[in-house]
């Protein structure tokens, strides 16, 4: 049985319910329905969408490529000590190769809108096909070549010119952009360099180059851009470099008219057979 005193005990508040006696908190105070609404939405799950997330991992990928690329110029002791000149040669280097490639991509795509141009697409055919002979020809070394390149001539100093060297040379050569190479000594025939020509040191000193004896000073005549193959030989830790620090020279020459006339014998084959 309830008695009085029961009946003056408070009533347990409810959540959205006014008690009475009691002054509820209104929108503009502090505690009111601001305050309600933040504290629900504070408990409410917050989504992470997909597209939020491919571009948080994005980002993050990115920063890391940022610092690893910075690390590895920050640790590369060529480049690090290099002197503004020097660098302006092989970013003028890189420049250099990066336009070649872009005319050969818009040789080989005007080549190949001529291939597809109906009916002068029999005639295309057959003049891409003697070009493209003339070119292997010339790569192969089969065939004499002309056009405007360098000539390198190699002086030794305290030290003779290492296999090693020229070999370094041939390769840089390539690099920039060299289309027809030949190398001569002191005396005999000149030789013509191609992918599989190969340099040795000969016993009692000179050079065997694909079977044949040089001695030096050794002299390589190169068809190619002479500006570009010119820069790739400065380029600090080069041969140009290289061979000064060993007492040596290297004498560069530009010429509009080069002319590499030695030829690359070219034993037939044994096993392979063309297929048609």
């Amino acid at each position: 049985m309830s008695t009085g005193d029961d009946d003056r005990r408070p009533v347990a508040e409810q959540p959205g319910v006014e008690q009475p006696g009691v002054e509820q908190p209104t929108a503009d105070e502090p505690g009111g329905e601001y305050e309600a609404d933040a504290a629900r939405a504070d408990r409410a799950p917050r989504r992470i969408s997909a597209a939020n997330a491919v571009i948080a991992v994005l980002l993050g990928l990115l920063g890391f490529a940022v610092v690893v690329q910075l690390r590895s110029n920050a640790t590369d002791p060529g480049l690090s000590a290099a002197r503004p000149e020097d660098l302006v040669r092989i970013l003028s280097d890189l420049d250099s190769r990066s336009d070649r490639l872009r005319q050969e991509i818009a040789s080989l795509e005007a080549s190949q809108r001529q291939l597809a141009s109906g009916a002068q697409g029999r005639g295309a055919a057959v003049e891409e096909a003697r070009r493209r002979a003339d070119e292997l020809g010339i790569l192969a070394g089969t065939l004499p070549a002309q056009g405007r390149g360098l000539q390198l001539k190699f002086v030794a100093g305290g030290e003779a010119i290492a296999a090693g060297t020229l070999l370094d040379a041939v390769e840089e050569l390539r690099g920039a952009g060299a289309e027809a190479m030949q190398i001569e000594g002191s005396g005999g025939r000149p030789v013509r360099i191609v992918a599989s020509t190969y340099f040795t040191d000969a016993k009692g000193g000179g050079l065997i180059v694909d079977g044949t004896r040089l001695t030096g000073p050794y002299t390589v005549v190169v068809i190619g851009d002479p500006q570009t193959m010119h820069t790739a030989l400065n380029i600090p830790g080069g041969v140009v470099d290289s061979v000064h620090q060993r007492g040596g020279n290297v004498i560069v020459q530009e010429s509009d008219a080069v002319r590499v006339t030695a030829l690359h014998e070219v034993s037939a084959p044994r096993f392979a057979r063309p297929v048609s």
